[in-house]
């Protein structure tokens, strides 16, 4: 780490502390060139790579923009959207890569939203997963049937994932 002040290639860590919410550490470090000292900011990179190939870092706005037009006339808050796109963030983090594949992006917002809005996720769900039929969304609409539980003050869902009626289409039954 060069020292801004005298452009010294070498400086010593004085202080280190926690950020926001653990993702950023804020170390205080001085020169042992010219004695000043200054702070910086670390914090470990997480990049989205699309299917073009190319990669962009993550952003939580891209994922709240995303999810914001499948919650368009739905009762979902803009915290609600927020507390979402950190829980995604939180999951990726958690699974220790620091790149992933755009899919596993959407992947990670399906259970979410499915516990937020069943109408949004159904929104969301039929573009991503690109449903080509209302057979598609009868299927979606069954399985979101089957894991419900009972109204109740306390309905959370599982996050799992609808299959396609089209990709049943081998199956015995299917």
């Amino acid at each position: 780490m060069y020292c801004p002040f005298c452009r010294n290639p070498d400086s010593r860590v004085v202080d280190s502390r926690m950020a926001d919410d653990g993702s950023t550490i804020k170390r205080r470090r001085q020169c042992p060139e010219c004695g000043r000292r200054f702070s910086t900011v670390e914090t470990a990179s997480l990049s989205v790579i699309k299917r073009s190939g190319v990669g962009e870092p993550f952003s939580r706005s891209k994922i709240i923009t995303g999810v914001r037009k499948a919650c368009q006339g739905r009762p979902v808050t803009d915290d609600d959207l927020a507390m979402l796109a950190q829980e995604v963030e939180e999951t990726i983090r958690a699974s220790g890569a620091a790149e992933l594949a755009a899919n596993e992006v959407g992947l990670a917002i399906l259970g979410p939203l499915q516990k937020l809005d069943q109408v949004a996720y159904l929104r969301f769900a039929s573009v991503y997963q690109a449903f080509e039929s209302l057979e598609d969304f009868e299927s979606a609409i069954e399985l979101l049937r089957s894991e419900t539980p009972p109204p109740g003050p306390t309905s959370a869902l599982h996050g799992r994932v609808p299959v396609k009626a089209s990709d049943k289409a081998g199956e015995p039954g299917g």
